[in-house]
């Protein structure tokens, strides 16, 4: 099915009717520019599952006849484009190359057309469409799932020839801008794009943040409950069009949020299930940003599990001095004590399985795709301050706890957290999260252990580092690469300061330089 005329699918005004040239039905011309000596005749196919999704999203349709801002989406669009073709040259890197080089075709074209005009003396800018060369665009669904390319293209056009978009306020969603920032990429112009969204475009962009405070809410499933994927799909685009389209304060914002609240694609128990809903280009991220992303969330969540886990094993392990804080009279009950109640408030909570030996427990562990950071911080800080008689005021975890989780929440603020485009862009192997100097990968093992590949990077927390006032201001001195450093670290020593009377430990201590 073809749709070439009536009403004006991009947006605005046709130029021209359809036509009829060596026996082949020519669409509509949309005039891009009046003066124009190019017209780019683009065809855009749409799959069952976009049209589908498009028909859903719609508003329940009028008892009226549609008009031209309502057209339905169809399965295949043809329009032509009136345009400049020094603008076009001047505007985009992939039109330079393609309209002027002698090895591809349709710089021939254009060389022809032009040739056939001068000796017939006419100039191009004068001439009637069907005169002119016809450069053919083909585009497919597969990058945005959109369906109403035609006009995204139309507004792309307009805008590199100093015009404003046409587009109506009310069809100015961030599907659209996401699909503007994709075209602009294809065709190399992202840079004029960029400029006109952040300065000429009238877009609100939509919130995605769901606030600071929050708790653990798993469903029937016992799967934590997080992000929608609407919410998700929002997020991702942000993130696509801020890094296409160079706006890093965006970009830096968007891609914290993601790291924080996770993602349905980021399943620790096998791969999501693709359909048209995640088939879209933002669902995986280029240029490695979606590997980064998702390894910069699996570090904070093994640094932040790392807390709980380090009392527990000093409860448990056999080695380990005696918890218990009230001096000569501590006793063996205190720790068994408060080993239980560790236990019950850490499980009751959803932040620990009880897994044994037999196959099936393994079915007890929740998701933590779509865990969130805030949520556990929240979480942990609800910890009472247990006490098995009035004497023991001090043997709790919420005293020895609080520090720490004080000490996180002043590292998540740092700017490491999130992406910085700059950085990314020229200093990628410096920034990421992924691997070190030497290429070998951080990755913490079951238990804090740590891969006979990976190079040891122990951290200890000291009451020197806890008493920092540098790490109560968001982005102070020295943070962010402190930051990345406790993150990615292998090994994590709560209590070092604790059990330096024990024994000598060889761990090297840290400092914000």
């Amino acid at each position: 099915m073809e749709d070439s005329g009536g009403g004006a699918p991009d947006g605005g005004d046709p130029s021209t009717e359809p036509t009829v040239a060596d026996g082949e039905q020519r669409p509509e011309v949309i005039e891009i520019a009046s003066h124009g000596d190019v017209i780019l005749d683009a065809t855009f196919i749409n799959s069952k599952e976009t049209i589908r999704a498009a028909r859903k999203a719609a508003p329940h349709p009028p008892r009226r006849p549609a008009t031209a801002g309502e057209l339905l989406p169809k399965a295949r669009i043809r329009l032509a484009f009136r345009v400049d073709l020094a603008t076009l040259r001047r505007q985009s890197k992939y039109f330079d190359k393609l309209l002027s080089d002698a090895h591809f075709r349709e710089a021939n074209e254009v060389t022809t057309a032009f040739a056939a005009l001068q000796l017939q003396g006419i100039q191009p800018s004068s001439a009637a469409a069907a005169d002119l060369p016809w450069i053919s665009i083909h585009d497919d669904d597969g990058a945005t799932s959109y369906a109403y390319r035609e006009r995204v293209l139309a507004d792309l056009l307009r805008i590199l020839h100093g015009a404003e978009a046409k587009t109506p306020q009310s069809q100015l969603t961030m599907a659209f801008v996401t699909t503007l920032a994709v075209l602009a990429d294809r065709f190399d112009c992202a840079a004029a794009v960029g400029r006109y969204v952040a300065a000429g475009l009238k877009f609100k962009w939509p919130a995605t943040s769901r606030g600071a405070k929050q708790q653990l809410i798993r469903d029937g499933d016992g799967e934590y409950g997080g992000m929608s994927r609407a919410s998700e799909n929002v997020l991702r685009q942000k993130i696509l069009v801020a890094w296409l389209l160079n706006q890093p304060v965006r970009f830096a914002a968007a891609t914290k949020e993601l790291i924080l609240n996770g993602s349905c694609q980021w399943s620790s128990f096998g791969g999501e299930v693709e359909d048209e809903t995640t088939s879209a280009t933002w669902w995986y991220l280029q240029d490695g940003l979606e590997q980064e992303l998702q390894t910069r969330r699996n570090c904070i969540l093994n640094t932040l599990a790392s807390v709980p886990r380090h009392f527990l094993q000093l409860y448990t392990s056999s080695r380990s001095v005696r918890q218990c804080k009230l001096g000569y009279d501590s006793s063996v009950a205190c720790d068994s004590y408060q080993l239980g109640e560790i236990f019950k408030f850490l499980t009751n909570k959803g932040l620990l399985f009880i897994v044994d030996f037999a196959p099936s427990s393994l079915d007890a562990i929740a998701d933590t795709a779509l865990l969130s950071v805030d949520s556990v911080l929240a979480t942990l800080r609800q910890c009472p301050g247990y006490q098995i008689d009035k004497n023991h005021t001090n043997c709790g975890l919420r005293t020895r706890l609080l520090p720490i989780l004080d000490f996180v929440q002043g590292l998540l603020s740092a700017n490491s957290v999130p992406i910085s485009r700059a950085a990314w862009k020229s200093q990628r192997l410096t920034h990421a999260w992924m691997a070190g100097e030497e290429g070998e990968k951080k990755v913490v093992v079951n238990g804090g252990g740590v891969r006979g590949d990976v190079k040891e990077r122990p951290f200890r927390f000291t009451r020197a580092l806890a008493a920092d006032q540098r790490l109560r201001f968001e982005n102070a001195m020295g943070a962010e690469k402190f930051a990345r450093d406790v993150f990615t670290a292998t090994s994590w020593d709560w209590t070092a300061e604790e059990q330096a009377q024990e024994h000598v430990s060889t761990t090297p201590r840290w400092t914000i330089r």
